[in-house]
């Protein structure tokens, strides 16, 4: 394939908005296009970096903004960025006929690391080298230069990391970002003397820190066999079974899969797209209360084996006083599944407007009054029988019960707790709680037309009634995020409790949780597991005993294989307008997950 051809081909990917590899998945164009990727990361240096600040670590303490000087290619340099982080762009196009940059200098300042790029050409412009050294006296600046070298003796008084490609088209443009936070290591040191800095044998080398995206060829897996995943999510969106969804699939730290299918919505109106955020349903327990709970343990604030009412007064006199953590994070304490309170909210609950009386917004238009959920639903959930207790019967209310021993044990608000101790840092930029307070809702997928209880259609609140009228942030439902959040996630526990050079848990505390602990279930520590009552199938016919993970109610999927050393995620709103069984039915989360595990087998052969 000539490259004019291929730039084109990565070119309207991107406009589509959808990552690297979600091309139409053909083999010889994917080896092609690792070939061609193979040769760009060879010429591909990394330069002062002394202070070893690239891979990027500390995203939390970091704002980020790409300065968008007119390169070529910005498109895919910003594309890629955004994978990492939340890295907001500002344009010098309107300074064109200023004869220096200050105005941009001043644009900048609420942000402390700016990511520059430029070829050889722009380089050469007295302009932007002023602003570039003017601007890395005072903030962190990382520079990409893309092009032959000839300008690289304008940046010899530079000593900000510099990440120099040889070549310079949208290839090198998407590779160099991943080079800057850690999906790509810098192996390569210059080859000859370009200027009295930037001499032979000049360069700096680093490790994988961070999901690398690419083509499946990239991990031995033949594009081709992963085909079938298209033809099964269309199969699901024909029959009604979701109108639309998003795969992702990460194999050896590398997303070598992630494609969006159908739209919001029946009307076909807007397309589903891989940065839509979802409804995440009780994923929600697997993502924020139980790492919440790791942490808290690690930390030895929390203690599995001892009981409840330690942790929570008000459960002192109530049949769960007695009950042991561990067996509420099994769903063994003896529970029961769940109380539908929204039927008991009757008229004068609730009110159409927010006042100091109806402070909780359940959804739009909808407002409950204050106390309701302190005085009426924890007391009912506290004093709610104990009828199983030692079997496994799922229960949403041993959730609700570990958000609130995290929140007297942190001192913090759940939501709050895990997007400073997890969200942020790890750079998960939609996972959290309330999206609508963060995010536009064309961005979030919508859920239910719900008819009886709020009487909207439920976009970017949560759909399980008893979160939202929890105020939308509970244990067990509540949170929102895109695919590549959870690929993030699930990545930093395949990586045993690391990613991005920071550690957040303790290998151990990883296998504990994820691994079965339960004589009587599949269970983890709050994760749910592979079935090894084989005839059920679970989470697919050709999962390992080692897969860990979480579905939910909203229709999604998460589970990681350690054995495969890959992750499968799949989103839907299956519940759009109202809720359907076709997905179980059809059953397209495991057909999807058993053409992932049959292609990575094949591979291995």
């Amino acid at each position: 394939m000539r490259k004019d051809k291929l730039i084109g081909l990565i070119a309207v990917c991107l406009t589509l908005l959808t990552t690297l590899n979600a091309c139409a998945q053909d083999h010889k164009k994917n080896q092609s296009r690792l070939n061609t990727m193979g040769d760009v990361v060879k010429s591909t240096v990394l330069l002062n970096n002394a202070q070893n600040f690239i891979p990027i670590v500390g995203l939390s303490d970091k704002r980020f903004v790409s300065v968008d000087l007119g390169y070529k290619y910005q498109l895919g340099f910003d594309s890629l960025l955004n994978k990492y982080a939340a890295v907001a762009k500002l344009s010098a196009a309107k300074y064109a006929d200023s004869t220096t940059l200050n105005d941009l200098e001043d644009d900048v300042k609420f942000y402390n690391t700016l990511l520059i790029a430029l070829d050889d050409e722009m380089a050469k412009n007295g302009k932007y080298i002023n602003f570039i050294m003017d601007i890395a006296k005072s903030k962190n600046v990382v520079v990409a230069l893309f092009g032959n070298g000839s300008s690289l003796s304008t940046l010899d008084l530079l000593n900000a990391p510099l990440v120099w490609s040889a070549q310079n088209n949208e290839e090198a443009a998407m590779i160099a970002p991943q080079v800057i936070f850690g999906g790509i290591a810098a192996e390569h040191l210059l080859t000859k003397n370009y200027s009295a800095k930037y001499v032979k044998g000049t360069g700096y080398t680093t490790k994988v820190t961070r999901l690398k995206y690419t083509v499946p060829e990239d991990t031995g897996v033949n594009s081709d066999d992963l085909s079938e995943i298209e033809a099964i999510a269309n199969e699901g969106i024909a029959k009604k079974a979701s109108p639309g969804m998003v795969v992702l699939v990460a194999k050896d730290g590398k997303v070598i899969y992630n494609k969006a299918f159908g739209y919001h919505t029946y009307d076909n109106v807007m397309p589903d797209k891989v940065t839509d955020i979802f409804d995440l349903a009780s994923v929600t327990k697997v993502t924020a209360t139980t790492p919440s709970v790791m942490r808290l343990v690690e930390q030895q604030k929390l203690k599995l084996d001892t009981n409840v009412g330690y942790y929570v007064a008000k459960a002192r006199n109530t049949p769960m006083n007695g009950t042991l953590v561990r067996d509420v994070m099994l769903h063994q304490a003896g529970f029961i599944p769940y109380i539908p309170f929204h039927n008991y909210v009757k008229e004068g609950d609730y009110a159409r407007d927010s006042s100091a009386a109806y402070p909780t917004k359940v959804a739009d238009n909808y407002y409950i009054k204050k106390g309701f959920f302190n005085d009426f639903m924890w007391p009912k959930m506290l004093n709610s029988p104990i009828k199983t207790k030692g079997s496994y019967v799922y229960s949403d209310i041993s959730m609700y019960v570990m958000q609130d021993i995290v929140e007297h044990l942190s001192e913090m608000p759940e939501d709050q707790y895990v997007q400073q101790n997890f969200y942020v840092p790890l750079g998960m930029q939609t996972a959290g709680y309330l999206p609508r307070n963060r995010f536009a809702k064309d961005k979030i997928v919508p859920t239910e037309d719900d008819k009886a209880f709020r009487k909207t259609l439920l976009e970017g609140y949560v759909h399980d009634q008893g979160a939202a009228l929890k105020g939308g942030v509970a244990g067990h439902a509540g949170l929102f995020g895109s695919a590549n959040d959870l690929a993030i996630y699930n990545q930093m526990l395949l990586n045993k409790g690391t990613y991005g050079g920071e550690q957040y848990f303790t290998p151990q505390t990883v296998d504990m949780f994820t691994s079965r602990q339960s004589n009587v279930s599949r269970r983890g520590l709050g994760f749910d597991r592979w079935d090894p009552d084989t005839t059920k199938k679970y989470p697919s016919e050709l999962a390992s005993p080692q897969t860990f993970g979480h579905t939910g109610y909203t229709g999604i999927g998460v589970w990681t294989d350690p054995a495969r050393n890959m992750i499968y995620i799949i989103l839907t709103n299956r519940v759009h307008p109202t809720v359907s069984e076709m997905l179980g039915k059809l059953n397209i989360r495991p057909r999807i997950q058993d053409v992932i595990n049959k292609a990575i087998d094949k591979s291995k052969k």
